[in-house]
């Protein structure tokens, strides 16, 4: 499957529908001309595949195919040297999703890779923050809260140090620390090596989010349920292939954040068709639709609810999904109140029937 974002189709401006943004990585949000600009700047060199090769589709059944897509991370993410690049991707986040529909967004970081440009993880994390407040006051913006996230990568001793900044910075709003997040290639790691980081994070009252359940399945999506008792999981698509996890992801009232075009670029699934959003949805689970990695992959958050809509999901049903991404956020009440009303407002504008061209 191309990573090509999919054609809008008939219907009702998706760009234009109000919606929330619940899972999207710091370095993955870049614009694409946005590393090859910090590239240049800081006389680096960018992988053929992020330059004419770029967007990427990657097999990882097996591990070489992550690797690949971690190299690939990993030289974007070393682009990023300065505060001042640290802000321009906040902003251009918020800016972007500001123009498809996006009223909030959660954008998920570890400090500590940007920490040795900046003076630590403090004010790796206080210069994250401070730009997302800012931004958020802007009118095209989408107001922007922060996900802290720990690496299975890494020890889970660090995990705890990152949950307890994490909860240092605790709030509601644009501008705080508003959940708590593990991520990273799910085959790295025990699980329950970082229930201690996590009870630190739930202590906070930080939204628990972490990976489970796009290139591991059912199992470890249980393993995730019991030993980190999440809010939302990342992906967790693969609940599908056992009725009973799915049955008490939607017992638990675990949200669902899918992104459909990183299913497809990873190889989890080979086509459109084959991810699992509809199941997931008549099976009664709240669906957040995300992006997850723009830079790499090549799609953003718009074209997520393309793929619903080429899935047959009526204009109606995208509502719907856009609802459920505001009830599993950590959007402010006066966020999730205006943007349910101009989802109505968006239900009742007049269905557009042909594509503009252009």
């Amino acid at each position: 499957m191309s990573a090509t974002p999919p054609a809008p189709r008939p219907g009702r401006d998706t760009a234009t529908l109000p919606k929330a943004h619940l899972h999207l990585h710091f370095t993955g949000s870049m614009r694409i001309e946005t590393v090859r600009q910090m590239s240049a700047s800081h006389d680096l060199r960018l992988p053929s595949a992020l330059q004419a090769d770029w967007p990427v589709t990657f097999e990882t059944r097996d591990e070489r195919g992550w690797f690949r897509f971690q190299s690939l991370y990993d030289a974007a993410r070393a682009c990023v040297r300065t505060e001042a690049d640290m802000r321009r991707i906040v902003r251009e986040a918020a800016l972007d999703d500001g123009a498809e529909g996006s009223r909030w967004l959660e954008i998920q970081v570890d400090p500590t890779s940007y920490a040795p440009f900046v003076g630590g993880i403090t004010p790796a994390l206080e210069i994250i923050l401070d730009e997302a407040a800012a931004v958020s006051r802007e009118p095209d913006a989408a107001q922007v809260g922060v996900i802290v996230a720990a690496s299975r990568m890494r020890h889970e001793l660090e995990s705890r140090t990152l949950a307890r900044l994490a909860a240092r910075y605790a709030g509601e709003g644009p501008g705080a620390v508003v959940g708590f997040g593990l991520s990273n290639d799910e085959r790295r790691g025990e699980t329950e090596a970082f229930a201690a980081a996590f009870h630190i994070a739930r202590r906070a009252g930080l939204a628990l989010v972490p990976h489970a359940g796009e290139l591991l399945g059912p199992d470890a999506i249980e393993r995730t349920l019991t030993s980190l008792e999440p809010d939302r999981l990342g992906h967790g698509v693969r609940s599908v292939e056992d009725p009973r996890t799915l049955d008490r992801v939607v017992a638990d009232g675990v949200a669902l954040e899918v992104c459909p075009g990183s299913n497809l670029s990873l190889g989890v699934y080979d086509e459109i068709e084959d991810v699992p959003l509809r199941q997931l949805v008549d099976a009664g689970a709240t669906v957040a639709l995300g992006a997850d990695d723009p830079l790499i992959f090549g799609s953003r958050l718009q074209a997520q609810y393309e793929v619903a809509r080429l899935l047959e999901f009526s204009d109606a049903e995208l509502a719907d999904l856009a609802r459920a991404s505001l009830r599993a956020s950590r959007a402010p009440t006066e966020v999730r109140a205006a943007a349910d009303r101009d989802i109505d407002a968006w239900l009742a504008a007049e269905r557009v029937e042909t594509v503009a061209e252009g």
